[in-house]
């Protein structure tokens, strides 16, 4: 199976069935071993059922975490490793790690695993041809990409496949995209586009803040737009049963936290939204069960969920919420704020209902403060965001700012979906 320009081009027999070309469907009733309740089979799934032929004669890497399972919560490597048709030979975890180990902004190193003796090496962080000299030591042929994603930007994994992609290319491996559904669904690009001057671990490319797309869908546009003058050898495999009007609870697969912070597939709906409020002085609902449906600081009284809810989004309305970090921001003292209750997932726009949030936040508590760092402006891609709220702006002028930029990468976009 070989790279084209504009995807992977799909060859004869069982094997090519799983290669996708980007006008591919995607969408027919799946069943069998691997298949979630609702017929959805993932990319490893597939890849599983057809013997691991694409991987045949290849030491194999795999990078990915806690959320590289099975439809029977088996986690793909501890599958993999005794099974003689396929030689897995090395791990790659990213941020918190293989074995999900490590809180935010931490990784599990370097150590060889005890459940199947393989090594596993740390790519934290790591990028370039220091990362290419991890693959290079690790003696792999291909490296696999089977990770969770949330559906947001400034998640840092999408930035991991870019990394390894990049690495992988420098280091002359193959790449191997496994694919799994976008979790809030794969209906639309929202939000603002990064400006590339704004690029950092959290936010690489200009792709749009919740970029309604999967993470072979994403490799393959990388790989096009991003890395074209050194792309890599690269074939994803596609999942089967899946559609684009899909959020994560009709496909029929476990949810498991892709991070320690995203505890549930309602935390992933209005994440790339309200994790905006990182670049604030509130709370994001880091210690608590509800993080970043909850927000909020000492002085917030109800005149902020009053405020927003005048505002009449569509889809979500806001309680006035009390509660008490038991680490992160406010840890262990009483706060008020909100708590976000979705209750049309179809009509809510996260991204808008964190502006609105943030506009609200601002003209009702007087002790409202970006982050010194001006972190706020990676997570939004640009000073516009932060700018244009301290001059004043409201929901819709904020908003409408990005509207040219958006559309641009949604034409982008449309040439890699694999899923109509």
């Amino acid at each position: 199976m070989t790279l084209s320009r504009r995807g992977v081009l799909a060859v004869g027999g069982a094997v090519g069935a799983l290669a996708a070309t980007a006008a591919g469907s995607g969408t027919a009733a799946a069943s069998g071993p691997g298949a979630g309740r609702s017929g959805v089979r993932t990319g490893f799934a597939r890849l599983a059922a057809d013997g691991y032929r694409l991987l045949a004669g290849q030491k194999v890497g795999v990078v990915t975490n806690p959320t590289g399972v099975t439809a029977d919560v088996r986690h793909i490597v501890d599958v993999m490793h005794p099974d003689r048709r396929v030689a897995v030979t090395a791990v790659f975890g990213p941020e918190h790690g293989f074995r999900g180990t490590a809180q935010a902004g931490g990784s599990e190193g370097r150590y060889d695993d005890p459940a199947t003796g393989l090594p596993v090496y740390d790519t934290y962080l790591k990028s370039g041809q220091e990362l290419a000299d991890v693959f290079t030591a690790s003696g792999v042929d291909t490296v696999v990409f089977d990770v969770q994603d949330a559906g947001a930007r400034f998640y840092t994994y999408i930035w991991t496949l870019y990394d390894c992609m990049e690495a992988a290319a420098l280091a002359g491996k193959r790449f191997v995209v496994l694919d799994r559904p976008n979790p809030v669904s794969g209906r639309a690009a929202l939000g603002p586009v990064l400006d590339p001057a704004f690029g950092t671990f959290v936010g690489r490319r200009e792709i749009a803040q919740a970029h309604g797309m999967t993470v072979a869908e994403l490799a393959l546009l990388f790989n096009e737009e991003f890395l074209a003058a050194r792309p890599v050898e690269l074939d994803v495999v596609k999942m089967s049963g899946w559609r684009r009007s899909d959020f994560f609870d009709a496909t029929g697969l476990p949810w498991v936290p892709p991070s320690p912070n995203m505890p549930t597939a309602e935390t992933a709906l209005v994440y790339s939204g309200t994790c905006l409020f990182e670049g604030t002085n509130l709370s994001e609902g880091r210690g608590t069960t509800r993080p970043f449906e909850l927000l909020g600081a000492e002085g917030i009284d109800h005149r902020w969920a009053a405020a927003v809810n005048a505002l009449e989004l569509p889809g979500v309305a806001f309680r006035e919420a009390y509660f008490a970090p038991v680490f992160s921001k406010f840890e262990g003292r009483t706060v008020g704020g909100v708590q976000l209750h979705v209750h049309d997932r179809v009509a809510f726009d996260p991204v808008r209902t964190g502006i609105a949030l943030l506009v609200t936040a601002k003209r009702t508590w007087s002790g409202f403060a970006w982050r010194p760092d001006n972190w706020i402006d990676k997570l939004t891609g640009s000073t516009r965001v932060r700018t244009m709220i301290d001059a004043g702006a409201d929901t819709d002028e904020v908003v409408g700012a990005w509207a040219r930029d958006l559309a641009a990468f949604r034409r982008v976009r449309r040439e890699y979906l694999l899923y109509r």
